[in-house]
């Protein structure tokens, strides 16, 4: 590959973005175009004059239609697919979308060549978008930069032998399990139809497969990547370290543009929802704490404990699976939950996978304001409760915000799920931890104006909660990355020396650490 030194793109960059360069850049650093690109001083060049700025001019030169600026059909599509209504509102200068790992190759090399010599200007900052589930603004589109949108990365392909299913970053779940459905297949995947696959699966990951075969991006067995300045390389364990890192390190490698998972076979199952009113509470703590707790777990239980907020009251809302199709009317492990009386509702049955992934998307509707905060702690039936009451305490002053739904749920996180694969992700979770309870407040209102103070409220519920398990001698470190808010630090929590690890790889990989710099969203290194 042609080396190009950086010092010499400065006479074809506008006026506008030329900027003090440190005295370090005579450093060659590899520039050529992948190929079929033109020449990077022509794509330089055209980046004068044109709407959008430099950045997204030199876009348009490389990629012609498949950039997008606002009010064209393409830009108002990717804005309005996000889940978020923080996500819906930001407005980048344009959006890119590829149709082939090509095109992505092409647009990140734009964007490493310019955002380096711009001295990482705003203007040529980016975020990738998969499914666009993540709640929080800026994690996936950027304001004043640019957006790829992987909305076309949607291929399912599964492998002669049934063994692999090839899948597109921009899928969301539930266009992805009909497919398999139908070959009584399934992958280790998310269980809300509308999640994305790339931000779930990079982040970790939780199934209802998991008691199984651990967190989804247990499950990868490749990855095609896009490095820093269009690279395409696949990434499985003949690459050990990034391997490893893309397993929870988020956005902080490159661009994947297809995930290769491990497949199964997979028929109907048994799962649903039961409501139960709040004074069943010390029968469901109870229940759960005897699930969690145990010994040996039972793999095929999945389930879901949530004490859910609506117009005046508290609801009990679990949502059960159990991953084969037992004998019993309803399975052994969860008669200590279908035991319980009164049930309000009932929608216990024997479906499909995607079935039971659209029944709980109901619950959590796009358009809304959203807010995700989370904790981990050990298993204790005093703690759960305590922590719901410091929920009850936050929701007070935040109760007639327009349009609330506020959620508390509490997941088992047993050493069955943590320690099948702990040496070969970044999440740094193993046996020594014991049986965990991962913890999410989901939040959805209407109006910004209250913003302020659902955060607030949730922040304060947050130190309340990790006070409580601080007192029990419970508190963990671990922050599940795909429920932490703005101001958590999950990659702290995955442990010092995984951190560590996860800096090496990015400093190997990405030496220009452009994916640090150049794309702010989400959760950096």
């Amino acid at each position: 590959m042609k080396l190009f030194k950086p010092h010499a793109l400065l006479a074809f960059i506008p006026i506008p973005f030329v900027v003090s360069l440190p005295q370090n850049t005579e450093r060659a650093v590899p520039v050529a175009p992948p190929q079929g690109l033109p020449p990077l001083d022509h794509i330089i060049a055209n980046a004068k004059g044109r709407p959008g700025g430099a950045c997204c001019a030199a876009l348009s030169y490389v990629l012609g239609p498949k950039v997008g600026y606002p009010l064209s059909v393409s830009y108002i599509g990717t804005s309005a697919s996000f889940w978020s209504q923080q996500e819906q509102t930001v407005t980048p200068n344009c959006v890119v979308q590829p149709l082939t790992t090509q095109d992505v190759s092409a647009a990140i090399f734009v964007l490493s060549v310019l955002s380096n010599q711009t001295r990482f200007s705003n203007e040529c900052k980016f975020a990738v978008k998969g499914g666009g589930h993540t709640p929080q603004r800026g994690a996936a589109n950027q304001a004043a930069g640019v957006t790829i949108d992987l909305a076309a990365f949607k291929q399912v392909t599964v492998s002669p032998d049934r063994k692999t299913t090839r899948i597109g970053p921009g899928s969301r779940w539930g266009d992805i399990y009909p497919q398999l459905d139908a070959q009584n297949l399934a992958i280790s995947g998310g269980r809300v139809a509308p999640v994305g696959v790339g931000g779930l699966v990079t982040g970790g990951g939780v199934s209802f497969f998991s008691g199984r075969y651990g967190l989804v991006c247990d499950n990868v067995l490749n990855y095609e990547l896009v490095l820093p300045y269009g690279k395409v390389i696949n990434v499985n364990a003949s690459t050990p370290d990034l391997f490893k890192a893309l397993k929870g390190g988020s956005n902080n490698f490159g661009v994947v543009t297809r995930f290769d998972m491990r497949t199964f076979n997979s028929g109907k199952f048994w799962g649903g929802f039961v409501v139960y009113p709040l004074s069943t509470m010390p029968q469901q703590v109870a229940a759960f704490v005897g699930l969690a707790g145990a010994q040996p777990y039972d793999p095929y239980a999945a389930l879901i404990h949530s004490y859910a907020y609506t117009t005046s009251s508290w609801l009990i809302a679990n949502n059960y699976e159990y991953t084969r199709v037992p004998a019993q009317p309803y399975p052994p492990t969860f008669k200590p939950f279908t035991d319980i009386k009164p049930q309000l509702l009932n929608t216990m049955r024997v479906s499909g996978l995607t079935d039971f992934t659209i029944e709980l998307a109901a619950t959590s509707p796009a358009g809304k304001r959203q807010l995700f905060i989370t904790l981990t702690h050990g298993l204790s039936g005093p703690l759960i409760t305590e922590i719901f009451r410091a929920a009850d305490t936050a929701l007070q002053p935040i109760k007639l915000a327009l349009g609330l739904t506020y959620s508390l749920s509490y997941q088992p996180l047993p050493t069955e799920i943590t320690t099948k694969a702990s040496n070969t992700n970044s999440l740094g979770l193993d046996a020594s931890d014991g049986n965990l309870v991962l913890v999410l407040l989901g939040i959805q209102w209407t109006l910004a104006t209250d913003d302020a103070a659902i955060t607030s409220a949730a922040n304060g519920w947050l130190a309340a909660a990790n006070a409580a398990a601080a007192k029990a001698g419970l508190s963990n470190e671990y922050v599940y990355l795909n429920y932490a808010a703005p101001g958590q630090d999950p990659i702290t929590g995955y442990g010092a020396a995984n951190k560590a690890n996860l800096r090496s790889v990015s400093k190997k990989y990405d030496p220009d650490q452009i994916f640090q710099k150049a794309v702010p969203g989400a959760f950096k290194l």
